[in-house]
């Protein structure tokens, strides 16, 4: 890889990875400008990467490449492809890395809220209208669906989560566990268990995910569990023998 392109917040992250390549950042509402640096570097014959946090198809940029390439017209292919590419192969080979997600760090800290079905929503309106949030939100509700919810404040928008919190209330108790993960598995990391109607003082940011949990969820000691359903069906309370 020859040129690495990202947000400078997480460019700071790989700093000491990526000390040898040609770096571009730039900061926030950027993302077309740096996906345009990375193409251009890659159509000129300098393999790119685009550094994304979490997964790079939730919520990050490997949608906005493609859909770039797609508008700009540029013949890509699966990077599968390349070991059966003739030489010369004019196509932009492509490869989406998988990562791990802030719904799947935050969920394996608080133990396992997402045991069963479950919804993932972003309450930043920059590229959603707001209306549509809310319409989302009272949907997941009322199928009684797990809610992570990404993006849950910004100093602009201050009064979304509480906003959030009264639409998912009209259809679950104030007491429904609810998980505040901020900068999961980063080295300012906090974890914290709380309930739905305590959320709007909650204090997050824009790395903070939160978890909302089902009809089913429940807080045991300092877990948040949302069952599947095996107590229903199997005996789960047998003594364990220890050998």
């Amino acid at each position: 890889m020859d040129t690495v392109v990202g947000y400078t917040t997480y460019i700071d992250l790989i700093r000491p990875l990526i000390a040898d390549k040609r770096v571009v950042t730039t900061g926030m509402m950027k993302e077309v400008d740096r996906v345009d640096a990375a193409l251009t570097a890659a159509m000129g014959g300098r393999p790119a990467a685009i550094v994304s946090s979490g997964d790079p198809g939730i919520y990050a940029m490997a949608g906005l490449v493609l859909e770039m390439c797609r508008d700009r017209n540029i013949d890509v292919a699966p990077a599968r492809e390349i070991t059966a590419a003739p030489a010369g192969d004019p196509r932009l080979f492509v490869e989406v890395v998988p990562g791990i997600p802030a719904l799947a760090s935050g969920a394996a800290l608080l133990g396992a809220p997402l045991t069963h079905d479950f919804a993932t929503i972003s309450l930043s309106d920059l590229l959603t209208p707001w209306e549509t949030i809310e319409k989302r939100l009272a949907a997941a509700a009322a199928a009684d669906f797990v809610i992570v919810l990404y993006n849950p404040k910004s100093k602009r928008r201050g009064a979304h989560l509480a906003r959030a919190a009264d639409i998912i209330m009209a259809h679950r108790p104030p007491d429904t566990p609810t998980g505040i993960v901020t900068a999961a598995m980063r080295d300012n990391q906090r974890v914290t268990i709380t309930t739905l109607g305590q959320l709007a003082a909650a204090a997050v940011d824009m790395q903070t995910t939160v978890f909302i949990g089902s009809s089913a969820s429940v807080r045991y000691l300092d877990f948040m569990i949302t069952p599947r359903g095996y107590g229903k069906k199997y005996q789960l309370t047998a003594p364990i023998h220890k050998g």
